[in-house]
């Protein structure tokens, strides 16, 4: 099997399953922990603690995994304008997303406002989330769609090539 495919399918499986795990973890946090915890700053500053580790290890292997899937998604030809324009637009986002990622789980005074209402800012980092994850399935079956069209154009062109024999 290819070396190339496998590790293009393990960044991929890491990307998504990072998303996945650090979607989910906020989407928790944000509607089952806070309001549970609202009352109880100090078990909410125990929580983000740990919490912490994974964001921050999670954005290191996204933007990892993302820019090997984007390099591979270039070095494949599988781009247009469009695509570009589509994945820039997701890769501002999830720089946002970032930023409030890390100022929730942060320790600056200056990342304080965040924490202070962090129930909003991490309801703005789920729709976020929700909007990337949007455009990433647009993005892939879009790419599906045009690859199979350059395969059918392929395919055409190789019975034109075939029927001039």
């Amino acid at each position: 099997m290819d070396p190339m495919f496998i590790l293009s399918l393990v960044s991929r499986w890491i990307h998504v399953g990072t998303a996945v795990v650090l979607v989910g973890g906020l989407f928790a946090l944000r509607f089952v922990v806070h309001p549970v915890l609202a009352g109880r700053p100090d078990d909410l500053a125990a929580i983000r603690g740990r919490w912490k580790k994974y964001v921050h290890g999670g954005i290191a292997l996204l933007l990892l995994s993302g820019a090997f899937n984007y390099w591979r998604a270039i070095a494949a030809g599988r781009v247009d304008g469009i695509y570009h324009a589509m994945v820039d637009t997701k890769i501002l986002l999830a720089m946002g997303s970032f930023f409030l990622s890390s100022a929730l789980v942060g320790r600056s005074a200056g990342t304080q406002k965040f924490r202070d209402a962090a129930p909003k800012w991490a309801g703005v980092v789920l729709l976020l989330g929700a909007v990337i994850i949007g455009l990433s399935g647009v993005v892939k079956v879009r790419d599906n769609a045009k690859q199979a069209e350059l395969a059918k154009a392929a395919a055409g062109a190789a019975g034109a090539v075939a029927a001039e024999k």
